[in-house]
């Protein structure tokens, strides 16, 4: 694309992705260099791209591009994960539509057609990454499912197994009726929902008139009921202690039990027991040898235990329950009321307590060292407030053994091979069978029957740092060289899923895999720095979903703004941790939505083009600077130094966001609107000594903002001068911050201040700015210093302001409508006279105005809620417009 076209982002995307590609700049092998390593959160293979992953994947281009800057081997690990639930689901309802039952045709061959389907659909989120501009060494691709990482997975279950960390026990578990596997704790989403409380009476064993009604939200688990419990300081059931009630319709006999659990104030004070369908209720159970009564089938059908409903889904069954117990007289009123109801992450079927044999992780120690690892800085936490989030998971009164093993066939089967009662875990059928036969020498290979579950999707991905190296393999020289890696980028929401998980896994084990010297040199974290992105959320605060329909489409977003506009789009409104509202982030004090941020990120790259195909129409002369475009020179090459600094600072502490913004208003304004505007010159020729000036500077603002906007910056870096094979925007150096002439800064911003205020005058007074004024400033040893001795000053003040005339007076002239210059007092001539007094009057007026405005600012500035709770950003809008109104109420005062 020649400069003098227009930009077209499509083009310059798909060119310059290819480009790179070609020239292998994403691939990493191990080298001399200092290593920089991202492995990327691993998508679900049924994903497709949507906002979160693009806020997600932004920032971790971001990260991997400064880190080429920097001259480090930047390593940007790609990969998916084979999601059990919701893949086995997705493949499940496929073979529906075929008339095919999952369990009409087996294990191996629901196997086959499992990954045929990750074959067809499992890339497509990495393929639409690259379109965002994602810079993954793509060679590295990695899938929870191949080989390598299977065997890794397969090695630690023996290893923390022969290490006693493992145990099988019967739980009571969260049971996914849809999907038939069992769920941990944070796989169950509880949302409140309405329900009724049905009054169900249990007449007393011996009686004909005495009942006990008992208040349940589930009526379709009486058949089920084992006993009654009522608070033994309950007064109005102390009679009935010992007594027995007859359970309603299948006339079961079960005792009265007196118990602190019950809360006398729900419902009416007593409680049906339940151990097979309720964890409470299954603690009771056990503390009194209770019998146990499981009526349910895995798919939620009531089975022939329940003697009624036999046959019939759990909430159809309820229907006919309700329908029964009216029958027979004993179903009283019906309450409604507000209750939390657990859903399946995956499938949003309600959850099911139920009783299940499975595999556990003992977690109590585990936890504690993964704890210790955050709360003591060997890992650090990006917004640092996220530790008071993940010492709430793992503390000891919250920690739970990790359930990891889950009713499917999609995933790393568990290496378990069972003879009757007796348990051998190995690597290997083969392995198993050796250790079998040495208790029984003549034992069939048929005989050892292997678990036909699978391990949580977690247990595999909680190794991914050194998994996708091979880790666990013979050669562990690449996990030598990346690990620990440095920086992760996810979301809050999964911290204990993944996050904590990883850590553990990385304390676990990396001592094994590299040694103690290894380890003691590197340490043994997963990774370094923790960088949190908040959740992509609605104008309602909801998480922006598919099923919410509530998410702009993201491929139409990338076409629609490209690439670099969507990425402005993102960062703009994503500080570290905080939650954003896609559609109505602030930014500069106004509400811009979703479309308007990307617009604005378009626009900014079409600002850019356009600013190179201004420089390059200019005609090169070898005469000397103009005096105005010498100072302005000056003035943007210490700008430009001073950015560098902040950009640094604010990009070491995760400030990615505001980094952007400081470059969006360095190239904007500073570059674009005011450099340019002051070194144009009249006659179209430039001296060359302004154009190598000009050329270098925004030669530096390209590789500043290439991480951010990676495509604008490389076409604008090759239009920029000739370029030879190699010279790439992405490979190029970071720049080195030099010292910022501070007193160019100072004087450059009085020049502005200046000509801004000429310029609001004309607007307000409807002036031309064709219209030539003059302009008087009283004489002082500021103004002499600054009009007269600064070359190039009052030139610039001239052109800028479109002036006649730039004098230093003695006193104010006639006609003179009076603003300030820092401390200083300047005279716009205009054009008839200048009524004093009304411009007292409106000056009054505004100041009045600015204190109030200042006032609630104040306000919410000093209450302390608000500054605790609102993000970080709208804190920061709020002390900058306190600020400025702060200063404007001063030169307004001493103007007045």
């Amino acid at each position: 694309m020649s400069a003098k076209e227009a930009y077209n982002s499509q083009q310059v995307e798909s060119k310059w992705y290819q480009h790179w590609l070609d020239r292998n700049y994403f691939r990493s092998t191990p080298d001399e260099r200092e290593p920089y390593t991202i492995v990327i959160p691993p998508p679900n293979v049924t994903g497709v791209l949507h906002m979160g992953h693009m806020l997600n994947n932004t920032i971790q281009d971001i990260l991997i591009r400064k880190a080429r800057l920097d001259g480090k081997n930047a390593c940007w690990v790609p990969g998916t994960d084979h999601a059990s639930i919701a893949t086995e689901a997705k493949v499940v309802a496929k073979l529906r539509e075929q008339g095919i039952k999952k369990s009409d045709i087996g294990r191996e061959e629901f196997l086959k057609h499992a990954f045929a389907w990750k074959e067809e659909y499992g890339g497509v989120i990495l393929q639409q990454l690259r379109l965002l501009g994602a810079s993954c060494d793509w060679e590295r691709t990695r899938f929870t499912m191949e080989p390598s990482l299977y065997e890794a997975v397969i090695k630690v279950f023996v290893k923390l197994y022969k290490s006693g960390k493992l145990y099988r026990g019967l739980r009571m578990t969260n049971w996914d009726p849809e999907a038939q596997t069992v769920l941990s704790n944070e796989e169950v989403i509880h949302t409140e929902e309405n329900g009724n409380l049905y009054h169900v009476r249990y007449r007393v064993e011996g009686t004909d008139d005495h009942y006990i009604t008992v208040a349940t939200s589930r009526p379709e688990t009486i058949m089920a009921d084992t006993a009654l419990a009522v608070n033994p300081d309950d007064k109005r059931y102390s009679h009935f202690h010992g007594r027995k009630v007859i359970v309603p319709l299948v006339n079961r006999v079960v005792p009265v039990i007196p118990d602190d659990y019950v809360d006398p104030e729900f419902g009416t004070g007593a409680l049906k027991i339940t151990p097979a369908h309720d964890p409470n209720d299954y603690a009771l159970g056990e503390k009194y040898g209770l019998e146990v009564i499981d009526i349910l089938t895995a798919d939620g059908k009531l089975n022939e235990l329940a003697e009624v409903a036999v046959g019939m889904d759990r909430f159809d069954a309820r229907v006919e329950v309700i329908k029964q117990l009216k029958a027979s007289g004993d179903l009283g009123e019906i309450k409604q009321y507000r209750t939390k109801i657990g859903r399946s992450e995956r499938t949003n079927a309600v959850v099911e307590p139920r009783l299940t044999l499975q595999w556990f992780m003992k977690m109590e120690d585990t936890a504690a060292t993964a704890l210790a690892a955050v709360t003591g800085g060997d890992i650090r936490f990006h917004p640092p407030g996220m530790v008071n989030m993940y010492r709430s998971w793992l503390e000891p009164d919250n920690v739970r053994d990790w359930c990891i093993s889950r009713q499917l066939w999609w995933g790393q089967r568990i290496p378990a091979w069972y003879h009757g009662e007796e348990v051998y875990v190995a690597e290997t059928f083969e392995e198993a069978l050796h250790d079998a036969r040495i208790k029984h020498p003549g034992l069939k290979a048929e005989e050892l029957k292997q678990d036909e579950d699978v391990l949580d999707t977690w247990f595999s991905s909680w190794l991914w740092p050194m998994s996708v190296f091979d880790g666990f393999g013979e050669d562990r020289t690449e996990l030598r060289y990346y690990y620990p890696t440095n920086d992760l980028v996810t979301g809050w929401d999964i911290m204990f899923f993944w996050v904590a998980r990883m850590i553990m896994a990385g304390y676990e084990f990396s001592e094994d895999l590299l040694g103690k010297k290894f380890v003691k040199k590197n340490g043994r974290m997963p990774f370094r720095d923790v960088y949190f992105t908040g959740m992509v959320r609605d104008e309602k605060r909801r998480k922006m979903s598919k099923s919410l329909g509530n998410s702009p489409d993201a491929m139409e977003l990338l076409r629609t703004y490209g690439a670099d506009g969507v990425r402005y789009g993102m960062l703009s409104s994503a500080a570290a941790g905080n939650d954003i509202v896609f559609d109505a982030p602030i930014q500069d004090g106004e509400v811009l939505n979703e479309s308007q941020l990307c617009e604005q990120g378009r626009k900014f790259c079409n600002k850019i083009f356009n600013a190179n195909r201004l420089i390059q129409s200019f005609s090169v002369t070898d005469r000397e600077p103009d005096p105005a475009a010498a100072l302005a020179t000056r003035w943007i090459e210490a700008k430009l130094n001073r950015t560098i600094t902040e950009v640094d600072r604010l990009m070491a502490e995760y400030r990615l966001s505001e980094a952007m913004v400081t470059l969006y208003r360095l190239i904007w304004s500073d570059f674009c609107s005011w450099y340019l505007e002051a070194i144009k010159p009249t006659d179209g020729k430039l001296s060359r000594v302004t154009y190598d000036a000009a050329i270098l500077v925004f030669e530096r603002m390209m590789i500043l903002l290439h991480p951010y906007l990676p495509f604008i910056t490389e076409e604008v870096w090759h239009q920029l001068r000739p370029r030879g094979a190699g010279d790439d925007c992405i490979v190029s150096s970071w720049p080195a911050a030099e010292a910022a002439d501070e007193e160019v800064l100072t004087t450059f911003d009085l020049l502005q201040d200046t000509v801004t205020q000429v310029r609001d005058i004309r607007n307000q007074r409807g002036i031309s700015h064709g219209e030539s004024l003059d302009l008087a400033v009283l004489r002082s040893p500021r103004t002499e210093q600054l009009l007269g001795g600064v070359a190039g000053a009052s030139q610039f003040v001239q052109q800028a302001g479109n002036l006649d005339t730039l004098t230093l007076v003695e006193a104010a002239p006639d006609n003179g409508l009076p603003f300030l210059i820092g401390n200083d007092t300047a005279y716009l001539i205009l054009p008839g006279e200048v009524d004093l007094a009304a411009e007292r009057a409106k000056t009054e007026e505004e100041l009045e105005r600015l204190q109030g405005f200042l006032k609630s600012v104040e306000k919410k500035l000093g209450n302390e809620r608000f500054v605790a709770n609102a993000p970080e950003a709208v804190v920061e809008l709020e002390r900058k417009k306190q600020a400025d109104a702060t200063a404007k109420i001063a030169s307004l005062e001493k103007l007045l």
